[in-house]
């Protein structure tokens, strides 16, 4: 029995978004809700989490009037599969975007200590109330698949600043009400984005709408507290199991499972079926193939990076998951030939082609 713990992106491992690399597992722990042990909600710790409170609206309004953009951009892991830094450079040439990380860099944090990158990455609490003084951030996951999201969503949600997001195409499914993230795909080009916030920059009432599932009872959606509620592990919570043993503990249940039925079908010599092997499938972490972060891939130059390192990232794996199913089913243990079996599948593919 092979089991896949895999909480990270798509981004780190395409092979497991084709059917022959998600089929060389049993049962899979990943970020898609369709997994057998699914991680989606391992970056929020729970309903509370949501309800903290937000800066007060006068406080981020006296921040603008001393320079402060509207919108906050904070990565330093440039050149990814959703190919954001694209789309956040033609977002800037119509609203201001104030951007402290390595990618689009343009402003200065206030301090050394905010610009040291592990501090960046936890919740420290000076960082937390630095970027909290923005209205807006800008939540772009490093690669689009459904049930992917991380804390680039739900920090800003936390901290009171409406994420601009981009990343899970089914994210409105778990979110707290119908008004708490604007998704950058319902809007047809940066320019009209770019409007639309600076209306909510300007018009305070229409802004505050969407922090209103911070208020009493405003967490709207039943299946995202039924989620939170049922799962039983916890984020941050010394109470609760964490979803790594967790996982552990499922996969022994299943196996002992297995284990006796397989029995029963012996000691029946055959009149009690052999227990089927349950194998992942392609929802358990299929994820589409990148596009550019704005515009088609037509319009992109033949030397653009983007395009040479992650469209053949993803085919190359569809390659690698097929040499490594060819190599068990001929049960070769060289590690070696890894290669030889990558050049056969191309050569078999060319040929088809």
């Amino acid at each position: 029995t092979w089991a896949l713990f895999h909480e990270e992106s798509p981004m780190n491992n395409y092979v497991l978004s084709h059917p022959p690399g998600i089929r060389l597992f049993n049962y899979t722990a990943t970020f898609r809700r369709e997994s057998d042990y699914p991680l989606t909600l391992q970056w929020l710790p729970g309903p509370a989490y949501l309800r903290a409170p937000a800066v007060a609206l006068a406080q981020k309004e006296a921040w603008r009037r001393r320079g402060y953009g509207p919108v906050l951009y904070l990565q330093s892991h440039c050149d990814v599969p959703s190919d954001r830094d694209r789309y956040v450079r033609e977002l800037m040439k119509y609203i201001q975007v104030d951007s402290y990380g390595k990618c689009l860099h343009n402003r200065e944090l206030p301090s050394e200590r905010l610009r040291d990158t592990s501090t960046a990455t936890t919740e420290d609490a000076e960082f937390m109330t630095f970027i909290a003084r923005y209205k807006f951030h800008l939540a772009l996951e490093n690669a689009i698949c459904d049930d992917y999201m991380t804390e680039k969503l739900w920090r800003p949600m936390h901290l009171g600043a409406v994420p601009v997001y981009r990343g899970s195409p089914a994210v409105r499914d778990w979110m707290p009400n119908n008004l708490s993230i604007i998704l950058i795909d319902d809007f047809d080009s940066p320019q009209e984005l770019a409007k639309y916030l600076d209306f909510l920059d300007k018009n305070g009432e229409e802004y505050l709408k969407y922090l209103e599932y911070k208020n009493v009872g405003g967490i709207k959606n039943q299946f995202l507290l039924e989620s939170l509620e049922k799962r039983e592990w916890g984020v941050n919570d010394m109470t609760l199991p964490n979803y790594l043993n967790g996982f552990e503990c499922f996969i022994c249940d299943k196996e002992n499972t297995r284990l006796k039925e397989e029995q029963e079908h012996k000691k029946s010599r055959g009149k009690i079926p052999a227990p089927r092997p349950h194998i992942a499938q392609f929802k358990h972490m299929g994820c589409p193939m990148p596009t550019p972060g704005f515009g088609s891939v037509e319009d992109l130059s033949e030397g653009d990076s983007w395009k040479e390192m992650w469209l053949q990232d993803y085919w190359q794996s569809l390659d690698q998951g097929e040499a490594l199913t060819a190599m068990i089913h001929r049960n070769e243990s060289h590690q070696g030939r890894f290669w030889d079996y990558m050049h056969e599948i191309f050569l078999k593919r060319t040929r088809q082609h």
